[in-house]
């Protein structure tokens, strides 16, 4: 009797097996809901600063206004995210054979944001605000665009003239375009204090609607999508940006629901939004790179010299711990003088390592070796010893990393003395005088896709220029020059390629790390993405593409079989 119950209970469990598999397979002809992008929402972000004026050609200086200003302007080119120039406000260019003719052709179909259309009238308004003495762009702008001919070939068609071949120079048309019809009566000394600076019209994919004031002071910014845009039209109808005077703020008011993203993520609220199980932490490399620079050329530490020495002090330095210890986490591991990412970039495929006993190994192989007298400092073949003075930037971010050198440096038997010096002093003084045996520093190429390492390691630099280490290559600065000048990208990849194996193989500077930028956005902002940056503003390269509403779309999974 027990036998047949059993056999009973396993026949229903079949049973309803069968039944269940017959219920969950789904119908041939079924048709599923699928989520999709579609148009409108509001996206809210808190801006880290404050805003001072809405106009590209004033906010060199503050990044919460180029944050805005780049949805509410454009300019001839842009960048991708590998850095390569594409065309924005124009829709065309072509380049003379010797590199010093360019042609540009305005998108038939740009408009201001007021409806107006745009003509080269407003290219020479704006670059002869560039060009004016009162202007706010760098003195080396200024005076690059001094020395071009700018030459209206009709509305929609402008020549520049170039003094030599120089292929960096499309990084230079990338500023935001002015209306002429709105600004033809104000001079370059009176732009600051434009009325249009709080109330802008831009080419951009979003146009300005109002500021947000609170107690009589400005909180924020509302934009909306432009009807007039000549791209793509942003699913995101309205951005509104509120502004707070520091990241811990920022997080608070998204933990409070007053915005959807922060727009930076400082190290002190890093492990905070990290645990946030609402909020998406994109992060991308800035365009920065900390080195160690040596004086080649100061008779007081002839060993710097010696590649192999150059070799084995990077061996023997642990970057990681720096980044760890000192940055939370935030870089990269540097192994050139170019950005990762970047069409320019050459990635070694032997990148050196921290290795503290193959580091002693190179040492004593380049007869650097400990007395035997007693000591522990290092000497050369004739009895100098291994030791020098590292000056670093005088603030405790870099206090930290100097001591971390030192210390693993000690650890091969080379002695450094840390001297901490006022930036300013350090740069104009220090390393423009060339008095300095090795230097922490930070080249910040901010808002220059172009790579042209020319002016820090071509031989020419060394005197007078920002070859402040000396580098003395002929084969590298031949490379450099070639690419210089040289517009087909190709060939200029294959240039900076030539340069870094050089580079990588002599050392004249030990790269240390690239800093990373960390963003926070909730996630129900769907399809953001973060490239390589050259700006912190370049978040919003693909802002046109992020979306908040859906839809939802019917698809078939399959056909009924007949």
């Amino acid at each position: 009797m027990i036998k047949k119950l059993r056999w009973q209970i396993l026949i229903v469990c079949l049973t309803l097996v069968i039944v269940a598999a017959i219920l969950f397979v789904p119908d041939p002809g079924q048709k599923v809901f699928e989520p999709q992008p579609s148009a409108g929402g509001a996206y809210t972000e808190a801006l880290v600063g404050s805003l001072s004026r809405l106009n590209p050609l004033l906010d060199q200086n503050n990044s919460a206004d180029r944050d805005v200003n780049r949805l509410l302007f454009s300019g001839l080119m842009t960048f991708d995210s590998r850095g390569i120039p594409v065309p924005d406000l124009a829709d065309s260019w072509g380049v003379s054979q010797d590199g010093t003719i360019y042609n540009f052709s305005l998108r038939s179909n740009a408009l201001w944001q007021d409806g107006k259309p745009v003509t080269v009238d407003d290219v020479t308004f704006t670059l002869d605000l560039i060009k004016s003495d009162s202007s706010l762009f760098p003195a080396d702008v200024r005076a690059m665009w001094k020395q071009v001919q700018i030459k209206k070939l009709n509305e929609s068609t402008i020549q520049f003239i170039l003094p030599e071949p120089f292929a960096p120079f499309l990084d230079y048309l990338t500023f935001g375009l002015l209306p002429r019809h709105l600004l033809a009566d104000i001079t370059a000394d009176k732009l600051s204090s434009a009325d249009f600076n709080l109330a802008p019209v831009g080419t951009g994919p979003y146009r300005f609607e109002r500021l947000l004031v609170e107690n009589g002071h400005v909180t924020g910014v509302q934009l909306h999508s432009s009807e007039n845009y000549y791209g793509k039209k942003a699913l995101i109808d309205q951005v509104i940006f509120k502004y707070f005077p520091d990241a811990s703020s920022a997080y608070e008011a998204y933990r409070q629901g007053q915005v959807m993203a922060i727009s930076q993520i400082t190290p002190d609220i890093l492990g905070k939004a990290l645990a946030d199980p609402t909020l998406n932490v994109y992060t991308g490399r800035l365009p920065e790179l900390s080195m160690i620079l040596f004086n080649l050329n100061d008779p007081e530490v002839p060993f710097f010299q010696d590649a192999k020495l150059r070799l084995a002090l990077l061996t023997g330095l642990n970057r990681q711990q720096i980044i760890a210890k000192t940055l939370s986490g935030q870089a990269i591991i540097a192994d050139g003088p170019l950005f990762p990412g970047t069409w320019a970039y050459y990635q070694n495929p032997n990148p050196v390592v921290y290795d503290p006993t193959s580091a002693i190994g190179l040492l004593k192989s380049a007869d650097y070796k400990i007395p035997a007298n007693g000591g522990d400092i290092r000497t050369d073949k004739d009895g100098k010893s291994i030791e020098f003075t590292l000056i670093y930037p005088d603030d405790s971010l870099h206090a930290q990393i100097a001591k971390i050198i030192q210390s693993n440096w000690t650890l091969l038997g080379v002695k450094v003395t840390l001297e901490a010096v006022k930036y300013d002093s350090l740069v104009n003084d220090r390393l423009v005088g060339r008095n300095y045996q090795a230097a922490l520093v930070d080249l910040n190429l901010m808002r220059t896709p172009d790579p042209d390492p020319y002016p820090f390691w071509h031989q020419s630099e060394a005197t007078g220029g920002q070859n402040y280490s000396q580098w003395d290559n002929r084969s590298a600065s031949e490379y450099l020059e070639q690419a210089r000048v040289d517009p087909n990208i190709i060939t200029r990849t294959r240039l900076y390629r030539n340069f870094q194996v050089i580079f990588e193989k002599e050392l004249p500077a030990l790269p240390l790390y690239y800093p990373v930028y960390s963003y926070g956005v909730s996630q129900t902002v769907h399809n953001v993405q973060i490239p390589p940056l050259f700006d912190t503003s370049d978040r919003f390269l693909t802002i046109n593409e992020w979306y908040i509403v859906t839809r939802r779309s019917l698809s078939e999974t399959a056909q009924p079989t007949p």
